[in-house]
């Protein structure tokens, strides 16, 4: 991964993403209405306050949608998805993630759904950042990482776990950003099947939700 910072971040980003969170701001997750407990928000303005502990994660509090594409030796590629992240919060101190990908074609037509995972992000005192992460592929991973600055985030694999019916993967990375009036962009490399870390999969998301 590079180590140089993400273009567009800082404060002209988030200002143009609070602009942009004017065609968004009155959208939120669809909700049953009768919860005993607080239902989840990906939308700031709705629902409980964000925990104080989670301000180093507040830009990603949104639903994401984009494209982004997947390359790797073992593939025949780069192939082409169509994605959806969802980071929402009910007021305690953690995150919720969910990813949902479906493949494209060359003309942008929609094959099938494709990769899923979900799971949960934490932030310590420390801004030490913790991601429990599980795919719908058999494998589990536990990431550790830091904020790069107010609208970055970088992380590393510091365990990886497999069914029996999974694939091999050793370890991965990740770097999350805001870049150009808000929008969010990731890189991720992973280490599998035999190959050493490298580029994996790239995506550049919009907010459509928050």
């Amino acid at each position: 991964m590079t180590d140089g910072p993400i273009p567009g971040s800082g404060d002209a980003a988030i200002q143009a993403a609070a602009e942009r969170a004017e065609q968004t701001r009155h959208r939120n997750l669809p909700q049953f209405d009768d919860l005993p407990i607080p239902a989840d928000t990906a939308n700031l303005r709705e629902g409980p306050a964000l925990h104080d502990d989670l301000l180093g994660l507040l830009p990603l509090v949104g639903v994401w949608r984009g494209e982004g594409e997947v390359v790797y030796p073992t593939i025949d590629g780069p192939v082409k998805f169509g994605q959806q992240l969802t980071f929402a919060h009910d007021g305690r101190p953690f995150l919720a993630y969910e990813s949902r990908t479906w493949l494209l074609d060359d003309d942008g037509r929609v094959i099938r759904p494709a990769a899923r995972e979900s799971g949960w992000w934490r932030i310590k005192a420390d801004d030490t950042i913790e991601l429990l992460l599980s795919h719908a592929t058999g494998v589990v991973e536990i990431f550790y990482g830091k904020p790069r600055n107010s609208t970055s985030w970088e992380l590393a694999t510091d365990l990886v776990g497999r069914t029996a019916s999974a694939k091999e993967v050793n370890a991965a990375k990740r770097l999350y950003g805001l870049v150009n009036n808000g929008d969010l962009a990731y890189v991720e490399e992973r280490a599998m099947v035999g190959q050493p870390m490298q580029p994996h999969t790239s995506a550049y998301l919009r907010r459509v939700v928050g």
